[in-house]
């Protein structure tokens, strides 16, 4: 891992990256927002997680997060701060942050929750079949490089297919892990949705859902 420590107390910047050298952790350290953001725009192999102070002179924390997520990148981000009310916390996240730890802070802990939002990011890969693609993290679709529209339902509808490539998903186990309906629910709602799902994806190319007849539908790259 490489990560980007952004805090104006040059002491924890040192202690912080000396800490995750002797974890095995690469790091460069940051003394402010503005500094931190030259580093995230020019720096070519990028980095995996950012370690952010909140109350920085002439850019806060807030203010960088902010800035970084409406650029459109998704490093994921630790606040690392004394300021630790409820509503700052929350803040935090709703910000964008994937975590937030309270100074003083026990190495070990700090640590932990690095390696805990690296396994959580990294579950969100993105999916692809073919060249369909499907961002996880901002819940996008494209195919063949464009744009492709979705309602929540039918990005989860098509994330089931997706995740069990090639494989029949019968209608039942869709309702069940799509909409969270028992089986005995007599519904169209699978059949509607497949419905809309092929119309969408098949204007970017070749049929991708296939209907098995009395079992189900399959999602694989077209032959």
């Amino acid at each position: 891992m490489r990560l980007l420590v952004v805090d104006d107390d040059p002491k924890l910047r040192s202690y912080v990256c000396a800490g995750l050298q002797e974890s095995g952790i690469d790091s460069m350290p940051a003394a402010d927002g503005d500094s931190a953001l030259e580093v995230l725009r020019s720096d070519p192999k990028g980095f995996d997680l950012i370690l952010l102070d909140v109350m920085m002179p002439a850019r806060t924390g807030w203010e960088l997060l902010n800035e970084l997520r409406q650029e459109g990148r998704e490093t994921p981000v630790i606040f690392v701060t004394a300021r630790d009310s409820v509503e700052e916390r929350v803040k935090g996240l709703r910000l964008g942050a994937d975590d937030y730890v309270i100074k003083p802070f026990a190495f070990s802990e700090l640590v932990a929750r690095i390696e805990s939002v690296i396994r959580r990011r990294n579950s969100l890969a993105p999916v692809e079949v073919g060249d369909l693609r499907l961002d996880l993290v901002r819940r996008q679709v494209t195919r063949a490089g464009l744009a492709v529209e979705l309602s929540p339902r039918e990005f989860d509808l098509l994330l089931a297919l997706a995740r069990d490539e090639g494989s029949v998903l019968t209608r039942a186990r869709l309702l069940h892990d799509v909409w969270g309906m028992e089986e005995d629910q007599v519904t169209n709602l699978v059949d509607v949705h497949i419905g809309r799902l092929r119309k969408k994806l098949d204007r970017f190319g070749p049929a991708m859902i296939q209907t098995v007849r009395g079992e189900g539908y399959k999602l694989s790259v077209p032959t």
